[in-house]
């Protein structure tokens, strides 16, 4: 027998409007889905998200400003701790501006080992999306698989340069050494157990029917909406957007190398996310290339004792795992910079987040954060 009291005769429930009242919550600095110490004002209705305002700077180290009282070789490994997924990507843009400015030519077997270290660093970052998007959603499994296969790319990081993260291995004109012998023989080793363990990820989450419900149709960017807020890298192509400076502003070896820049339309967390699983294809069709035509000869042009820029204003930006990474020197006198900045694909990506979110409910805000793949010491720096 129902215990509920019955409506009076006529009673109308009021409109859903009058009853609900917006509040604010704070999601961070702490809280496990920012991937670093980000703090995110969430304004709700009920667990509508209305608007999203992200406050950064909880770790800015003023890596920039650190960089007018050091000389320019030692700023390459203040670039490690930014986004320290992509460290190799980020040296090699510091190493290109300089080089622009000074007019330093690179070998081309310097050139090949930046490339292959750098499709091996976009790869190892992948991979680590891969888990956290799996592990965001629930699916800790998913966060061993992307993290087995990444320490098979640091083991050989570390044999080339003796570090697993932060590299500091490049250097104008090339590479602070050569690679060993091994090099060549376990790329190929990883990418041939690499292959098989791929077809392994993608039955994982896939056609997860979970991760589909929670990822597509949720955190939708327009293509024009991508452009105008500065997005680069996997977001705005996974928006159908094919800019990628590879191939659209080719520095290093790109232009001479087969590969494709995979797009989607539906810009939505689903489409980041096979975004990303497809071009850790691309980047091993990159690495095979590499491979068969690998040349022999120097690594590096010859050093010089003091790398003093001529007095101006330059600029290189390489296409990192993340986005478009840059780096902008002005030069006055000395071997010390005037004034550097950079160009932070996660910080330009996360003025996208507001847009994505609203709407939405706060465990689908854990699924945008997790596919815009933050690197927040990159953002802070």
């Amino acid at each position: 027998m129902s215990t509920h009291t019955p409506l009076p005769p006529g009673f109308k429930l009021p409109p859903l409007s009058s009853v609900s009242e917006e509040f604010f919550v704070n999601m961070g600095p702490q809280h496990p889905s920012t991937h670093g110490a980000l703090r995110l004002v969430l304004r709700l209705d009920g667990e509508t998200i209305i608007e999203v305002v992200p406050h950064m700077g909880y770790i800015h180290r003023g890596l920039e400003k650190q960089a007018e009282s050091e000389s320019y070789i030692h700023y390459i490994p203040l670039t490690d701790r930014q986004d320290y997924l992509t460290s190799h990507q980020n040296n090699h843009c510091v190493c290109m501006a300089i080089e622009k400015a000074m007019g330093i030519g690179v070998p081309e077997r310097g050139e090949y080992i930046r490339v292959m270290l750098c499709e091996l660093n976009r790869i190892a970052s992948h991979l680590v999306f891969y888990a956290c998007f799996g592990g965001d959603l629930g699916g800790q499994t998913a966060l061993l698989y992307g993290f087995k296969e990444r320490e098979m790319v640091h083991d050989i990081f570390e044999e080339v340069c003796g570090q697993r993260l932060t590299m500091n291995f490049f250097r104008p004109g090339g590479s602070i050494k050569d690679v060993p012998d091994t090099f060549i023989p376990r790329i190929k080793a990883f990418m041939e157990h690499l292959k098989p363990t791929l077809k392994d990820y993608e039955t994982l989450l896939t056609k997860n029917i979970i991760v589909l419900f929670r990822s597509q149709g949720v955190g939708v960017l327009s293509k024009e909406r991508a452009i105008a807020l500065g997005c680069s890298g996997p977001v705005l192509r996974a928006s159908g957007s094919d800019y990628d400076v590879r191939k659209n502003d080719p520095y290093s070896i790109y232009g001479s190398l087969d590969f494709d820049v995979p797009t989607a339309t539906e810009g939505d967390c689903y489409a980041r996310y096979i975004v990303r699983m497809l071009e850790i294809h691309e980047s091993m069709k990159i690495l095979e290339q590499c491979i068969k035509k690998f040349p022999s000869g120097p690594y590096r042009s010859p050093p010089k004792l003091s790398y003093k820029l001529p007095q101006g204003r330059y600029y290189a930006q390489t296409e990192t795992a993340k986005g478009i990474y840059g780096t902008y020197i002005v030069a006055e006198k000395g071997d010390k910079p005037h004034r550097i900045h950079t160009r932070s694909p996660s910080f330009a990506n996360m003025l996208s987040l507001n847009e994505m979110s609203r709407g939405h409910k706060i465990s689908d805000l854990v699924t945008i954060m997790a596919t815009l793949d933050p690197v927040i010491p990159e953002i802070d720096r």
